[in-house]
């Protein structure tokens, strides 16, 4: 018999429709059916042996997603987790906690799902650093070099902590994040709010942004360099262009303003 956990209270009222049961249960890895093979070729891949070293060193994080299997009662489809069930075979281990999906539609679900952003895991590194886990054992639990876990650490030195915010759950590049710090903290706020409203977070995006950044609204305006090819004409109206996206940006955020500038 499945162990049941109850999940927190707080769900959403009874008129709504739930995507999982209320409680995760702990299942017996063989009575999880996967829905695609993970082959040999697949288990040598830098993302599967990253998987593999953080399930062996802290375990499961974040459950596998199954539903109940309609023709046979007590066994279950894998929706998502396929590598984490498959490092948990190769460890050897017999049970696992997984979520209830009441959609047995993988597509579906993996809709739903959001993925880790960068800022987010930055921060769980640094919550886990806080909590004594040495930067060597994250290393080993993510299947990198302890250097990549030191720049992770300080990804958001010399970003202010509104653009951080606003950039929190976003799937932007390191890249990126390295450009922003180019400008001073309110240009930064600027640049992440304009992002977010062109749903662009590219490097070559905040590239573009640092290129129509006056040079009085970047951090060293004697060093800073001017992106490259792109002509003075062209950056005039690259910071034009900057200055009336955001003003209609502030706009459809607040049309009191739209009134009193009219």
């Amino acid at each position: 018999m499945p162990e049941v956990h109850q999940m927190p209270r707080g769900w959403p009222d009874r008129t709504v429709k739930i995507g999982f049961e209320r409680a995760v249960q702990r299942i017996p890895v063989a009575s999880i059916t996967p829905l695609k093979l993970v082959s040999d070729a697949i288990k040598k891949t830098p993302k599967y042996l990253q998987i593999a070293a953080s399930v062996r060193e802290i375990g499961i994080v974040e459950p596998p997603v199954v539903s109940r299997d309609r023709s046979e009662r007590d066994r279950f489809l894998l929706l998502d987790g396929h590598l984490r069930i498959q490092a948990l075979k190769d460890l050897g281990e017999s049970e696992v906690l997984c979520l209830i999906s009441t959609d047995d539609e993988a597509f579906t679900y993996n809709k739903r799902v959001n993925r880790l952003a960068i800022i987010q895991e930055h921060r769980m590194i640094l919550k886990a650093i806080e909590k004594g886990v040495s930067p060597e054992r994250i290393a080993r639990a993510l299947n990198v070099d302890v250097e990549h876990i030191k720049r992770k650490r300080r990804l958001l030195d010399g970003i202010c902590p509104e653009a951080a915010d606003l950039l929190k759950d976003k799937h932007l590049s390191i890249n990126a994040i390295w450009e922003l710090k180019r400008m001073v903290p309110l240009r930064q706020i600027e640049a992440a709010e304009i992002m977010v409203a062109m749903n662009k977070f590219t490097a070559s995006y905040a590239r573009t942004l640092v290129a129509a950044t006056a040079q009085s609204q970047l951090v060293d305006a004697r060093k800073s360099k001017r992106v490259r090819g792109f002509t003075t004409e062209q950056l005039s109206l690259m910071e034009r262009e900057s200055a009336n996206l955001e003003r209609e940006f502030r706009m459809a955020e607040n049309p009191m303003e739209l009134s009193t500038s009219i």
